[in-house]
């Protein structure tokens, strides 16, 4: 007897259980409030595996957080109507705007709330796209849409022989995304990073409204919203300021056996003037001198490249560009010969490049091809991303490059340490960095396989221990804090004025949970 009901018993339990997942997926529109039927947005809201599954996932690969719709907006008043109508209920739901989702670890999810994918306004023909204004008396500038990537806002000024100054160094990221948290690379030490070089600003406050705003206008929010993490707006337009662009571009690498000379030369580098970009990195065996990030070596210089890791474990390589055109082809060679006078580069090993600011600005994304067509892309970025003050430089070498990195030797991707001027940052802005004039931007961008990606992290926790330990008064760039009190201790002095910003432009708490700041855990 026992035979006889059991299949039709697991039969019908399977039958009840796909109805029941069934109902939940299909039905979820069904429970919203009525009045969330009513608007037009409604058919733009999906509740499918498909679309919450992407929504819950970012380029970490280290967090899921499913939220329970996503919003295919097809202009912006599709957004400020989810926003008012979340902000008008008895209790709302949390929202998120997501661009390409690049984040590290659920900064863009809304865990049972709604995520906006922000590239559906571009992929509908909607939102604002890209128009330059030239002007050669205020300075010309290009209006963008929160949503456009950075390496269409390159090709569209372009276009009009203009450019933005300061960039990252990838660039399909959206603009509201980079804005939303600082946007660095190896322009910042001359340039500031890209919060410093915004004009004017459309967002939708976590009341529903929308607001333009700069410096002179609505100053607070305009300060707020820039490296604010999302807490107090969605961009929707930025406007950027644009200056003549370049044609081509001296691309340069200098290695280096001893950290001293390396981070001495590179701050000698950004306090003169001439050169247009500067960042540093380690070569390691882990590391290796070419990655994703830039193929920048001939084959035929790896056998001297190899024999000075094994002899040192690490090599320091200082890597610089300056743009020139038709009118300075003939002179750029000589201007960085007199740049590099006193330099203390290892004999011989200095590398040149001749290429178009376009391939060297759009330089990551060639690796990210390559990378994709093996598998290896779409894989756990364990990232760790730090602002060390210059003071203490030489003591984060030492315990973490030199011992933490090469004792437990798995470390895989490229390692960036290269120094920025405090000057070149608006403190009124809610981005926080290191209170000294120079400080230097760590990367260290970890990749690795679906399922051993815990040892990076381990690795990650290990080293802010140390700094921790060692009184070396770091900040995190694209933090990943998981409770107020970390928030608080990243913010500083600032808490305060972020804390009452947040409830002066998105009371009810509803935009960017996965930031965790005020729902942490």
């Amino acid at each position: 007897m026992a035979k006889t009901y059991s299949i039709p018993t697991y039969f019908i339990l399977i039958i009840f259980l796909i109805n029941l997942i069934s109902s939940l997926l299909l039905t979820w529109a069904d429970v919203l409030p009525y009045q969330l039927q009513t608007l037009t947005i409604a058919t733009r809201l999906r509740v499918d595996l498909d679309a919450t599954a992407k929504a819950s996932r970012d380029f970490g690969k280290l967090v899921q957080q499913t939220p329970a719709a996503v919003l295919y907006p097809s202009s912006i008043e599709d957004i400020l109507s989810l926003v008012k109508f979340s902000y008008n209920q008895p209790s709302p739901f949390t929202i998120a705007a997501r661009g390409r989702g690049h984040s590290l670890g659920g900064q863009a999810m809304a865990p049972n709330g709604v995520v906006v994918d922000m590239t559906s306004l571009k992929n509908s023909g909607a939102g604002i796209g890209i128009k330059v204004t030239k002007n050669h008396v205020s300075g010309s500038y290009a209006d963008v849409g929160g949503h456009q990537l950075w390496i269409d806002v390159l090709q569209a000024t372009l276009e009009h022989g203009l450019a933005p100054v300061s960039w990252t160094d990838y660039l399909y990221l959206t603009v509201g995304g980079t804005l939303s948290n600082a946007g660095v690379s190896g322009q910042t030490f001359r340039h500031g990073p890209q919060i410093s070089n915004v004009h004017e600003m459309d967002v939708i406050t976590g009341k529903g409204e929308l607001v333009t705003c700069s410096k002179a206008t609505n100053s607070d929010l305009f300060h707020a919203v820039l490296g604010g993490f999302g807490q107090f707006g969605i961009i929707t337009r930025a406007r950027i300021p644009l200056e003549p662009a370049p044609k081509r571009v001296k691309w340069v690498r200098m290695l280096y056996d001893d950290f001293s000379t390396f981070s001495q030369d590179q701050e000698h580098l950004i306090s003169i003037n001439g050169l247009d970009y500067l960042e540093g990195s380690l070569i390691t065996k882990q590391s290796p001198p070419n990655n994703w990030r830039s193929s920048f070596f001939s084959k035929s210089q790896y056998p001297r490249i190899s024999s000075l890791l094994t002899k040192n474990g690490i090599i320091y390589s200082i890597e610089v560009v300056k743009y020139y055109d038709d009118l300075t082809s003939h002179t750029v060679g000589e201007e960085l010969q007199e740049l590099f006078k006193g330099l203390r580069f290892l004999p011989g090993l200095v590398f040149t490049k001749d290429v178009t600011l376009v391939d060297f600005l759009d330089r990551v994304h060639s690796g990210e091809l390559h990378l994709q067509a093996k598998g290896l892309w779409d894989v756990p970025h364990p990232w760790l991303n730090l602002f060390v003050p210059k003071s203490r430089i030489s003591d984060f070498n030492s315990g973490v490059f030199r011992d933490i990195i090469l004792k437990t030797n798995q470390t895989v991707g490229p390692l960036l340490v290269y120094p920025m001027i405090r000057n070149k940052w608006d403190n009124g802005m809610s981005a926080a960095i290191p209170d000294e004039d120079i400080f230097y931007s760590i990367g260290l961008l970890h990749s690795s396989g679906a399922d051993d990606w815990e040892p990076l992290e381990n690795q990650n926790k290990e080293i802010l221990q140390f700094c921790d330990k060692a009184g070396i008064k770091i900040k995190q760039y694209l933090p990943r804090y998981t409770t107020k009190e970390d928030w608080m201790n990243h913010f500083g002095p600032k808490w305060k004025i972020f804390e009452d910003r947040k409830a002066q432009f998105d009371p009810k708490m509803i935009l960017s949970p996965g930031q965790r700041i005020f729902n942490s855990i």
